[in-house]
């Protein structure tokens, strides 16, 4: 490496900066660049490709809807008929865009974006997660009830972009090939449908606007950093022709507007039709019904797949409690061991944790918070135990989750 013969004279040969223990010099062959200028090298070249789009191809990993449904079965219980609809619609989409330009014909496939109808904690942000990850697509989570109209107080629909963009490092070409999860769709549903108000509804029907142009595929203006805060930056150029949206929502009382439909347009129906399952209406939910609650037409014709999960019972919860990859009591072994503890749960206070679930009507999501009261105490005393085993009983179950209860009505009190 070539040094300078007197060390008081090291100096960058870009900037002309002499060398300081805060901005090193790096030596090369024939001359030597500091700390500072490497940085701002680095910043440029990120931002020449970040304006250039990255036009390079993006490798896909596509695989075949029996293949993203066998990988889903690994971390999602039940839910069968929402895995197969979704794996075929992410498989056309992403097909779509490998072979897009290599067709001779002037036939275009149009994208099919989703919207999952389900109650809270029956797994559809987690399908939509576990797609982004076996598919290596950059994934980003939107919660629709932070979006209103420009103008107002709130967050831009355009924000949903920047999170994207932020997930795919600013690489726009990877951007454009993301996967987008807008949760608690139902929120946004037109208010005063049936109930007009003088007030103006500027998180309801004008958000659904503001939505039209990401979804149905055009070149948006995405501002890096957040589009209200910070009027003065430079837009980033974005296609989202290629983005699939998966939208999701509870849609309370929708199973009231299906019944609704059912009995009237279609005389006689469960007479005639005797495989009508009252348990499940949602099962036969459709585009009409959706506008019918609330969104408009041009938003539900961006959302041509729909599809339903079931609610989870006792049976189905318990699975999800110990069989998947990522289930709970596997992770919570694995924290226990990470600090050479031996961590079971016996079967009668997995029982108990389930029928508690039940009881709250939170679904999957509930089973966190009822393990977290359980486990709590013993995750802050045991680390500072001599003891290497320790096992979940029912008593003991009970008493943490009890515990916690009151303590909490206290604190409430």
């Amino acid at each position: 490496m070539a040094k300078r013969p007197n060390k008081h004279e090291e100096y960058c040969d870009f900037c002309g900066r002499e060398a300081t223990p805060d901005n090193p010099l790096i030596y090369g062959l024939s001359g030597a660049i500091c700390e500072l200028c490497v940085q701002a090298a680095a910043e440029l070249v990120h931002d020449n490709h970040r304006q250039a789009g990255k036009k390079e191809e993006v490798k896909l990993k596509l695989l075949k809807p029996s293949e993203i449904k066998e990988k889903l079965d690994q971390y999602v219980i039940g839910q069968d008929m929402a895995k197969r609809v979704i794996a075929v619609a992410v498989y056309n989409h992403y097909k779509r865009i490998m072979y897009a330009g290599t067709q001779t014909d002037d036939v275009e496939i149009e994208k099919s974006n989703i919207i999952m109808v389900g109650e809270t904690g029956t797994g559809k942000t987690l399908i939509a997660k576990t797609i982004a990850k076996m598919l290596d697509v950059p994934f980003c989570i939107a919660d629709a009830t932070v979006f209103t109209e420009a103008g107002y107080v709130g967050e831009d629909v355009e924000s949903i972009l920047t999170r994207l963009l932020q997930a795919a490092d600013y690489d726009v070409a990877k951007a454009e090939r993301g996967i987008v999860f807008i949760d608690e769709i139902d929120k946004i549903a037109r208010k005063g449908a049936d109930n007009p108000s003088i007030t103006r509804d500027v998180s309801g029907e004008g958000v659904q606007q503001s939505l039209l142009k990401l979804l149905e595929g055009s070149k948006v203006n995405v501002p890096p950093q957040g589009g209200r805060k910070h009027p003065e930056q430079q837009f980033i150029q974005v296609n989202t022709q290629n983005i699939l949206f998966i939208a999701s929502g509870a849609f309370n009382s929708l199973d009231k507007i299906i019944a609704e439909r059912m009995n009237t347009n279609i005389i006689g129906f469960n007479a005639k039709n005797r495989n009508f399952d009252k348990n499940n209406v949602l099962q036969y939910v459709s585009a009409q019904d959706i506008k019918t609650f609330g969104l408009i037409p041009e938003l539900c014709g961006r959302f041509p797949v729909i599809t339903y999960l079931n609610s989870l019972d006792a049976a189905a919860l318990r699975k999800i409690l110990v069989e998947p990859k990522n289930a709970l009591v596997k992770q919570y072994v694995k924290l226990f061991e990470l600090d050479g503890i031996k961590l079971t749960f016996n079967d009668d206070a997995i029982d108990y944790i389930v029928q508690k679930a039940v009881d709250l009507k939170l679904g999957a999501r509930g089973l966190r918070a009822i393990i977290e009261k359980i486990m709590t105490n013993a995750m802050y005393s045991f680390p500072d135990s001599k003891e290497k085993t320790m096992s979940i009983t029912l008593e003991y179950a009970k008493e943490q989750f009890e515990q916690s209860v009151f303590s909490f009505l206290n604190e409430s009190a």
